[in-house]
């Protein structure tokens, strides 16, 4: 990476940054300007180690050349075709590569462009699934406390994350109902699955004797909520949940956008945990985060059910996106295809995961720390609260990118998710500079 040292742009003012204190931003500016590998640089000129491949969405590490030169060969043969009766032929390649990933007979996909989208999709989808059936009476949807699927009205209305719901519940969705989420009080500092807490997996059942089983449409989850920071399933609750999913008759989707692509350890959460859904969203890693697609996987019955209710030459499922399938992410997500199988990447996971559990609990010695959680190559370390909610965690986030370490933090939650590209001298250099960076943030405090 280069070592010049470039400038702040002119004016931050303009920008509307998403997700972001811009008040407290545009102070003091963290501008990232190159990436390689692990690595980033900032506009400071200093390097740091990337904890969080991104928003999960870099695990093959950045400046992939294989992906690059993908995108510059396609867009010299095709930068655009509409995906609206018609179509280009590596869009239906690149839909029959990840079928051969999808467990059971989620052989169907639909692209979309990013994980909202991929969420709204798949809630449209089991609307007009029902409705091909004669069960239009099925509008209930169920989703989860702490849950995140995205930022479009559907993906809000059953997410479960208070902030990004409290501001806009004048225009959810109706017929939403949530059940609890899964973090218990007993499992503090619980690396894998915990022991109890499948009796929660009854909410489900609660909520279809209140409202009917037959008026629900879906119930969906993520198999381990990630932007919550790493909420792992107990044992046997999404099992439980397919079960009364199954007597109901109700639709199970699991939102695979984070966990989707080897995160667990396994291709899908739903490969790790032996749960079948019969729907699934996925993003970020399908590109490795380098031109933004979303894709659905449902079920063939689905796919043919909605196809079968609609007469030849009439559109089946109106619905859709103007970048649906774009020629630049379909080669993108072929080139990340040909890497999975190249590099043997969802084996090394498997390999690595258990070095990084190791040394993401190594920190739980630190006073500051509530918390730690962790699956795979996520984790989750909650600290302290410090006064109010998310203080100590956008705190301790600052502290630790400038102990040269980066990361996602939501709330008082840091996320760490390594890249799958990372060796174990990677894996230790990422908690030391947490360490240091935890450190120093306790130290602030005392001053």
């Amino acid at each position: 990476m280069s070592s010049e040292k470039p400038s702040i742009p002119n004016s931050l003012n303009e920008h509307w940054m998403p997700f972001t204190s811009n008040k407290d931003f545009k102070e003091k500016p963290r501008l990232i300007t190159e990436a390689k590998g692990v690595y980033l640089k900032n506009h400071q000129g200093k390097t740091q180690i990337d904890a969080s491949s991104g928003l999960f969405c870099n695990p093959l590490g950045h400046g992939r050349i294989e992906i690059i030169d993908a995108i510059t060969k396609q867009l010299k043969t095709l930068d655009y075709a509409q995906p609206f009766q018609q179509g280009f032929g590596g869009s239906f390649e690149l839909a029959t590569r990840i079928s051969k990933h999808t467990p059971g007979n989620l052989n169907r996909i639909f692209f979309s462009t990013g994980g909202s989208d991929a969420v709204e999709t798949a809630l449209k989808i089991s609307i007009a699934y029902h409705k091909s059936r004669d069960q239009g009476q099925r509008f209930r949807m169920v989703g989860r406390e702490r849950a995140y699927h995205g930022m479009h009205i559907g993906g809000t209305s059953v997410g479960g994350m208070v902030n990004n719901v409290k501001g806009f519940a004048s225009i959810l969705m109706p017929g939403v109902t949530h059940m609890r989420h899964t973090h218990l009080p007993e499992h503090k500092f619980v690396s894998g699955q915990p022991e109890t807490g499948v009796e929660l997996a009854e909410d489900l059942e609660r909520i279809a004797a209140n409202f009917g089983g037959e008026n629900i449409a879906a119930c969906i989850v993520e198999p381990i909520a990630g932007s919550t920071g790493t909420l792992v399933p107990p044992k046997g609750y999404l099992q439980r949940l397919r079960e009364i999913c199954d007597k109901h008759g109700i639709l199970l989707i699991f939102d695979e956008v984070i966990t989707g692509w080897g995160r667990t350890g396994s291709v899908f959460g739903a490969i790790e945990y032996g749960v079948t859904p019969d729907i699934m969203t996925m993003a970020k890693a399908t590109t490795n985060g380098i031109v933004p697609m979303g894709a659905v996987a449902c079920k063939e019955e689905i796919y043919d059910s909605i196809m079968d209710s609609s007469p030849k030459g009439t559109i089946e499922l109106f619905h859709g996106y103007t970048y649906s399938g774009l020629p630049i992410a379909v080669a993108a997500g072929l080139a990340v295809q040909d890497i999975f199988e190249k590099d043997d990447i969802f084996n090394r996971v498997k390999e690595l995961a258990p070095y990084f559990q190791k040394g993401l609990f190594s920190l739980k010695d630190i006073d500051a720390i509530d918390n730690i959680r962790g699956y795979g190559m996520m984790g989750g370390i909650d600290m302290k609260m410090d006064q109010k909610p998310g203080k100590a965690g956008f705190t301790c986030f600052k502290h630790c990118y400038d102990a040269g370490v980066n990361f996602k933090a939501t709330g008082d939650c840091l996320i760490i998710a390594p890249m799958f590209i990372s060796e174990k001298k990677h894996i230790d250099e990422i908690i030391e500079k947490l360490r240091t960076g935890i450190n120093n943030y306790s130290k602030s405090k005392k001053n």
